[in-house]
């Protein structure tokens, strides 16, 4: 099946192939552009924009991930004779989990957050440029821009998941700590 834009320009060869008397077979005498290639090319443009916007937002996720892990393995290694208390109090293993992957969910969603709201200012900041500018000088495509309510839920929803995943290695490190080598842990 075609397109109509296919079909007009299928018509329009046919008519110049006429009128100049060119063999309907020699496809390289004329070149005919459609708005439907056009808009084709175009949104392919734009899904390998969005390709590599997935890309590098998962790069930075993962990188995130990880930090926040190093960071959270830290704290384990420095609260190791804090782990031994508890466990000698009392303390069961998923009670130990359960600190842990708190502190890295809560650092994930806090600075997840500030990084949230520090791209809706940048992007008011832009917004707010844009409108300064002169009448039918600056880019209208930009105008006004908006972040979505299910984005910014979906966000949330990822900046758990990632705390979670941040923190399970060492909050399991520090679950499985004997009790008596994690009360003789000294600095």
């Amino acid at each position: 099946e075609t397109t109509p834009s296919e079909q007009v320009a299928r018509s329009v060869r046919e008519t110049v192939y006429a009128r100049h008397l060119i063999a309907p077979e020699d496809e390289k005498a004329t070149w005919v552009m459609s708005t439907g290639e056009m808009f084709d090319k175009v949104m392919a443009l734009f899904h390998g924009i969005a390709l590599l916007t997935w890309i590098v937002g998962l790069g930075t996720l993962l990188a995130g991930i990880v930090g926040v892990s190093n960071i959270m393995l830290v704290t384990v290694t420095e609260r190791t004779a804090e782990f031994g208390i508890r466990k000698a109090l009392g303390a069961r293993p998923a009670s130990i989990i359960r600190l842990i992957l708190t502190e890295s969910v809560l650092i994930t969603a806090i600075f997840g957050y500030m990084g949230m709201v520090l791209g809706v200012a940048a992007m008011e900041v832009v917004n707010h440029l844009i409108t300064q500018a002169p009448a039918g000088e600056g880019p209208t495509i930009f105008l006004n821009p908006t972040l979505n309510l299910s984005v910014a839920v979906s966000a949330t929803v990822v900046l758990v998941v990632a705390g979670l995943v941040a923190g399970y290695v060492p909050a399991y490190r520090a679950a499985q700590l004997k009790t008596i080598d994690a009360l003789r842990y000294n600095k």
